[in-house]
């Protein structure tokens, strides 16, 4: 009998068809950088930054030189697990460690501050647990699920990555940085908890131990686990996000290195890059040990433009801790090796992160998939966060869901080589920081601002990518039609989308200058000994005791800048400017100082000054001839003195600062 039974099932075993690897579900695994710009690879055109296994990718992979992201994290996040642009989803800025709101707030306030023109959009800072996420979809479809690392999409349980489709979590707090890069994660070496840091499941590993590379040991748990079934493997790293802590022996090689190109010398940035690209490489090894290569779906992407401005960790609480222990110290650290640099540099892209530029929002994308992808081939398709939904359900065969609404479009055809996208054009809106939406559409890309900002007077921004990457030219003036028709394809975005366009404040009072208004005529102009008085076709300048001076810690800049003053000084006298930088802790008693004269005249008249600022800006002020009288200021204006273009301006002929 037990013989009759083992034939049988042997002649079942041989009946049955074997299951070649291009008939299982492919495994699909989403590689996510934090911060990391277009130039910041090898295989994107750094010759500072060393990424060997980025490169090892990029041979076996499609490279995307037009992908884009949303200028800051959350909101990207958002885009890759519902498919949606974020105006529709809600989530708009990096708020997600904040507490939820209400389910009866109001996004788009009825009011705003007095000295404000215009009701601007509140983001959400959770996703909506109505969403259908790709998580959900894929695990619905038999697929095993799980997240390392980043969340940022919501800070209480409710909201966390095992409430949106994840069946393996390992993450801390929702914070867009770690609490530490640095074992222990959840408590400071000081002993004390950290409250609302210690959130999600992270355990500390043993002393020292850095987060990039333990997030790399649990995903790669996870795949040990499901190796022998489909799964889904968001590995989304802190790195290379403030707070910079980093590998010092890493950091002492680089900081020996210089750049052919004159552009990219942070020492930490590299040492942190070098970090994430172990993690890569030891990614793809235990795919190729495994023999999964062959059947994976493998996206390297980033979920912001590289930081291109901020040096020190966005969190003050943090940074006042690692002050107080200087094993775990970012800021006296990263003083050390990398001065008053900003993290990393987009050049030639213009900007960085939180803009709506082209190096806030253009990043790193590769795609590969043995057998369907050609190995080292490139693509120019505009693609975004919002099409890595549709093309990973298009790539393992799982359909959509109908009540899961999804802007994105399926880029497979693209990455095999067999047809095009059907998409006209690419949208971003951004409406935090500098508020803007932007619309790409071949080759050209339109800004529209919601108001004049200071250091963008112009509210309309067209540029020719292809002859123009860096964004230096603005051709609005002289292509009205292209602009008409770009602005039309915003109006049907925000209309199609639901996006909360900024609508006029019913409460704006343009004479408000109370309370360090956020865009009123004396924002971030400090009066000190000194009283300043909007007039008409200006501001008035008295002194109010020794040494009157205009102090600002607005203009940030790198290098150099020029000053140009529109004054009218019926007496006349000498004047100066003395700065600081974001590095030093007080303004040195020589050395970086430039004077300069008003002539004595009852008409307006110009004063440029070069103020041969050397790193980071940190603080100017501006001493006026005003002891002996009142002086009218028209406009005060920092420019690049590299560029000439405008850093921060105050122009109060037009009662707006």
């Amino acid at each position: 009998m037990i013989r009759f039974v083992s034939a049988l099932l042997l002649l079942v075993v041989i009946g049955l068809p074997a299951v070649s690897a291009s008939e299982q579900r492919p495994n699909v695994v989403l590689f996510l950088v934090d911060d990391m710009g277009w130039m910041d690879s090898e295989p994107y055109g750094s010759k500072f930054y060393e990424t060997p296994n980025m490169t090892r990718l990029s041979q076996q992979s499609m490279r995307f030189t037009n992908a884009y992201a949303v200028p800051l994290c959350s909101p990207t996040r958002a885009s890759i697990l519902t498919g949606q642009y974020s105006s529709r989803h809600g989530i708009t800025s990096a708020s997600g460690h904040q507490p939820p709101r209400p389910a009866d707030f109001e996004y788009l306030p009825k009011t705003a501050k007095p000295n404000q023109k215009l009701r601007m959009p509140i983001s959400k800072n959770y996703l909506d647990l109505e969403q259908y996420t790709l998580a959900e979809a894929l695990r619905d479809a038999g697929y095993r699920t799980g997240h390392f690392g980043k969340w940022h999409l919501g800070l209480t349980a409710p909201h966390r990555p095992d409430k949106q489709g994840f069946e393996t979590v390992w993450h801390c707090a929702p914070d867009p940085g770690p609490p530490s890069y640095f074992s222990p994660y959840g408590v400071f070496p000081d002993g004390k908890p950290t409250g609302r840091h210690h959130v999600g499941n992270i355990t500390d590993g043993p002393e020292g131990e850095h987060i990039t590379d333990r997030l790399t040991d649990e995903a790669l748990k996870f795949i040990d686990a499901h190796q022998d079934e489909p799964f889904y493997l968001n590995l989304w790293h802190y790195s290379v996000h403030g707070p910079w802590q980093h590998k010092e022996a890493y950091t002492a090689e680089f900081a020996k290195k210089q750049d052919p190109r004159g552009e990219q010398k942070n020492p930490v940035m590299a040492s942190m890059l070098r970090n994430v690209d172990e993690s890569l490489g030891r990614i793809l090894d235990k795919l190729d040990q495994l023999k999964l290569s062959e059947n994976t779906l493998f996206i390297f992407y980033s979920d912001n433009g590289g930081n291109a401005h901020s040096w020190s960790s966005e969190d003050p609480k943090i940074q006042k801790i690692n002050e107080k222990h200087p094993k775990y110290a970012t800021i006296q650290s990263y003083r050390k090796w990398a001065g008053g640099e900003p993290p990393t540099n987009n050049a030639p892209l213009r900007e960085g992160k939180g803009r709506i530029y082209e190096g806030g929002q253009r990043v790193p994308l590769m795609v590969r998939w043995p057998g369907h992808i050609q190995p080292g081939s490139t693509s120019d398709t505009i693609v975004g966060p919002i099409d890595v939904y549709p093309t990973i359900l298009d790539a393992v065969k799982v359909k959509r869901n109908p009540e899961q609404v999804i802007d994105g479009e399926s880029i497979l055809p693209v990455l095999e080589q067999k047809g095009e996208m059907q998409r006209t054009a690419w949208f971003t809106w951004f409406p935090h920081l500098i508020p803007a939406v932007s619309v790409r559409q071949g080759d050209w890309k339109l800004i529209r601002r919601f108001e004049p900002h200071p250091k963008y007077p112009e509210v309309r921004e067209l540029y020719n990518l292809k002859a123009d990457i860096g964004e230096t030219q603005n051709l609005a003036a002289t292509h009205p039609d292209k602009v008409k028709a770009l602005d039309a394809l915003i109006d049907e975005f925000v209309k199609e989308t639901g996006a909360l366009y900024p609508q006029p404040n019913p409460a704006f009072n343009p004479r408000t200058t109370g309370g360090a208004p956020q865009r009123g005529p004396l924002h971030g102009l400090v009066p000190k000994f000194s009283k300043l008085t909007l007039v008409e076709g200006g501001a008035r300048m008295e002194a109010d005791g020794r040494s009157p001076f205009l102090g600002t810690a607005q203009v940030k800049h790198r290098g150099p800048v020029t000053l140009k003053l529109r004054v009218k000084s019926p007496q006349g006298g000498a004047g100066k400017v003395v700065w600081k930088t974001a590095v030093q802790e007080g303004f040195p008693k020589t050395g970086q100082t430039a004077e300069f004269t008003c002539k004595a005249s009852p008409n307006w008249q110009e004063v440029e000054v070069a103020l041969p600022v050397e790193g980071m800006s940190g603080i100017f002020r501006l001493y006026l001839p005003v002891s002996e009288g009142a002086l009218e200021i028209g406009s005060i204006e920092f420019r690049s003195s590299k560029t000439n273009r405008p850093v921060r301006v105050w122009d109060f002929s037009k009662g707006n600062g």
